[in-house]
């Protein structure tokens, strides 16, 4: 097995691989070489024969905030960093896809950028219903292009999607199941518990089925995927511009931005 300096992996004797989030501080962000783990780790699962169901969460009490502050002060206006950020995003979301293997999020605090594309992409998704998050690309400047644009109209509708990738506004895990953009939602010490329960049924099921079942579903977002490309795009040239700039330094110094 493949070792990560940002991903913890188990695999046990089930066939569940538990990839646990550490990143590189308390809210488990993520510097460049763990963003291209995170998005690595699936296609790597997926060709170990041994794992049959993928369980992913965060460390402690938070799934993941994504990119770090320091990182996207890096890639600010860096067109061959922003090209790499191109390159890793676009995997991390091929890779989410085209994995074989059931994927079950439980989202255990907060997540956002990369992680909530994880949380979100995976095939069961599981929070606690007191986790508030955001998808807050807008509030920073740019569009929501890492995965929004593909999975949460399908999830849980066009116009809730605009309200809340327009406008940034947070919301907790309970709303997220009530509106359909995550499988459900359990008390927030459970959902570890819940996710590991539903892989073990699924690890002792017909793995044929339950992968071309799968398989036939993605189907949906693979029909999808000209407008991932096209949103992704999008972000990265924000990344480019001034208002990305005024976000991330609005954000640090913790005050409103100027746009």
């Amino acid at each position: 097995m493949k070792n990560y300096e940002g991903l913890e992996v188990e695999v046990d004797q089930r066939g569940v691989a538990l990839v646990t989030i550490r990143g590189r501080d308390k809210v488990n962000s993520l510097d460049e070489r763990d963003h291209l783990e995170l998005a690595e780790v699936w296609h790597d699962l997926d060709r170990e024969p041994e794992v049959r169901v993928i369980v992913v969460t965060g460390q402690g009490t938070i799934f993941s905030a994504g990119g770090n502050l320091d990182m996207e002060l890096r890639i600010a206006g860096d067109y061959e960093a922003v090209l790499g950020q191109l390159r890793d995003s676009r995997l991390l979301v091929k890779n989410l896809i085209d994995c074989s293997k059931p994927i079950i999020s439980a989202i255990n605090g907060p997540a956002a950028g990369a992680g909530l594309a994880v949380a979100l992409l995976a095939d069961i998704s599981i929070i606690g219903h007191d986790v508030e998050f955001t998808d807050g690309h807008t509030r920073i400047g740019i569009a929501a292009g890492d995965h929004a644009s593909l999975i949460w109209p399908l999830l849980c509708g066009m116009a809730h999607a605009k309200r809340y990738l327009l406008t940034s506004e947070r919301m907790t895990g309970q709303r997220a199941a009530d509106i359909g953009l995550v499988s459900w939602s359990t008390e927030r010490d459970k959902v570890l518990h819940e996710a590991l329960e539903v892989a073990e049924r699924l690890s002792s099921g017909p793995q044929d089925a339950i992968k071309w079942t799968k398989h036939a579903l993605n189907l949906w977002l693979q029909q999808a995927m000209p407008t991932f490309e096209a949103s992704l795009a999008l972000e990265m040239m924000g990344l480019l511009g001034p208002d990305y700039k005024e976000g991330l330094t609005a954000f640090a110094e913790k005050r409103a931005p100027n746009f």
